[in-house]
């Protein structure tokens, strides 16, 4: 009973700091949200901190078990790997109606520059997509092999690229940004595979 009590606080918190960020959601919201007492909060997390880092642990289990597990991990070939990335991306910010944003980039730009317990978590959160990536890029080109930094930069850009496309999604609050933009980069992977693949430049030839 303590530990369901300790996840609707979490979940409370965690559904009040994806919309309004971590210094928008006072602690009198998420105690109202919560309906409970600053006794009742202080039994189970000791400051508003912590209770951030774990709503940041829970949004990072779902995450990383739904996407980078269930996808990015599964059986099936990297292509779908690929596409099926894009396709989750874009349905949980079709979801929130294009207008929350990606909790992990949305905590990033709040609180990285002034609050290294956040900053160390969220960069291990990206730092893991990019790990995810890299084996189904190599997949992508086999039998050939590209250089592990090649492989690597275009893992980094594709998350880059993914974060990005969310926070100008987000400010116009506009799906079809982030649709046209996963094109866009679903296109530069093809170049990256075929450049990789036949040793030829496909950018130079579009």
């Amino acid at each position: 009973m303590s530990n369901d009590k300790r996840q609707e606080i979490v979940f409370a918190a965690a559904a009040l700091m994806h919309s309004r960020g971590y210094e928008n959601t006072k602690l009198a919201d998420i105690l109202e949200e919560a309906q409970i007492g600053k006794g009742q909060f202080y039994h189970y997390f000791g400051s508003k901190h912590e209770l951030g880092l774990a709503v940041l642990d829970h949004f990072f289990e779902n995450w990383n078990q739904r996407l980078m597990e269930g996808i990015l991990s599964s059986g099936k070939d990297s292509e779908t790997k690929i596409n099926e990335m894009f396709d989750w991306v874009i349905e949980q910010q079709r979801r929130n109606q294009a207008k929350c944003g990606c909790v992990f980039g949305n905590l990033a730009v709040e609180l990285s520059e002034h609050d290294e317990a956040f900053r160390s978590k969220l960069a291990a959160v990206f730092e893991t997509w990019v790990n995810k990536l890299r084996p189904v890029l190599d997949a992508m080109i086999l039998p050939a092999q590209a250089d592990p930094s090649e492989v690597d930069k275009m893992a980094q850009s594709i998350v880059a690229m993914i974060e990005g496309a969310i926070l100008l999604m987000k400010s116009k609050q506009d799906l079809n940004i982030l649709v046209n933009i996963t094109d866009q980069i679903k296109f530069l992977i093809k170049c990256f595979v075929q450049k990789h693949s036949y040793g030829t430049d496909v950018s130079m030839q579009v």
